[in-house]
């Protein structure tokens, strides 16, 4: 089965062709288009801005997948889209470009959602998944904790009540001064730095599986008068390591509980080489995204398509910016 994949979330425009046969994957291209030096002028993602680039990018890099991967429209079983959850105005470009070619070259059409898709990242490897397993989202726009009891099913356990922890890498490294995107900036950093302030850990010891970070965004606002004290490396240390142990803390409990067999991470945050590191500490059982799965790609939203078992009416796909993961 060749399945073409097309992801316009937030603000990469990616295409891929993966090939699914006797249970395994083969990624055959993965083309992301990234706008990274376009919206570091204005230090953050703006969604008008974002989707007329979608526009100008998504049929050439669909070409360049197709090309990458020697494969023709003929030869594809399949197109599968995110559909959400992400930007409204993004995710139109993708879906409507996906429903046209759908039409155009009769193949049916997989609407997949963008967070089921991070955790296919993980299926990529081809490692047997034992179930129930648990899943560590993490990225710009989400921290969630998934509970898969059995494959295709999913129970949403955790979730940030605010800022979720990309966002929180990126808005703290904006009051160091870092330029954007400043999570992997404060990773850089953080490797050649020691943790210096006892920054909060928020929700560390609540009896549930949520998240909140805005405090500790609103923590490193108050401590900026006072960073000449420290060295860039070690305020990057101190945030980093604040993150990370709520991070690795509730996820752990929640492994314990549900007596897990796998634990996975994803999601853009989990190309973080500390967090890598954490997670393969504490657990046994693991699955991590190679790191060119870790942020928004395509070859993850294909991987999440080829094991979706009814396709959808075309003319009944849309864009969902707010669609909750839900089971199969």
């Amino acid at each position: 089965m060749n399945v073409l994949g097309i992801e316009t979330s937030c603000d990469e425009t990616s295409a891929a062709i993966v090939s699914y046969k006797d249970n395994r994957f083969s990624v055959l291209s993965n083309i992301i288009s990234s706008q990274i030096p376009i919206h570091q002028a204005t230090g953050g993602v703006v969604p008008e801005v974002a989707a007329r680039e979608h526009v100008k990018a998504i049929l050439p890099v669909i070409n360049a997948a197709l090309w990458d991967s020697q494969t023709e429209w003929k030869d594809l079983d399949r197109i599968a889209v995110a559909s959400g959850p992400g930007l409204i105005t993004s995710l139109f470009v993708g879906t409507e470009t996906a429903k046209t070619l759908s039409y155009l070259w009769k193949k049916p059409i997989y609407p997949v959602n963008h967070m089921e898709a991070h955790i296919a990242a993980n299926f990529l490897s081809n490692k047997p998944i034992k179930y129930p397993a648990l899943c560590l989202i993490v990225s710009g726009g989400h921290t969630e904790i998934v509970l898969m009891p059995q494959k295709g099913k999913y129970k949403l356990i955790g979730q940030t009540r605010d800022d979720a922890a990309g966002e929180c890498f990126d808005k703290t490294a904006k009051i160091m001064g870092l330029p954007y995107p400043g999570g992997p900036e404060i990773s850089k950093l953080a490797a050649k730095g020691k943790a210096a302030i006892d920054f909060p850990r928020p929700m560390l010891d609540s009896d549930n599986y949520d998240f909140s970070f805005s405090g500790l965004k609103t923590a490193v606002l108050y401590e900026e008068p006072n960073f000449k004290k420290y060295s860039k490396a070690d305020i990057a240390k101190s945030i980093e390591d604040a993150i990370i142990d709520v991070l690795v803390d509730k996820t752990k409990r929640a492994a314990e509980e549900y007596k897990v067999k796998t634990v996975m991470l994803a999601g853009g945050v989990s190309a973080n080489k500390s967090l890598r590191e954490k997670f393969r500490k504490s657990f046994k059982n693991i699955l991590i995204p190679g790191m060119e799965f870790t942020t928004d790609n395509a070859a993850m939203v294909a991987a999440a398509g080829a094991f979706t078992g009814k396709a959808n009416n075309l003319f009944k796909v849309q864009a969902d910016p707010n669609w909750e993961i839900t089971p199969r």
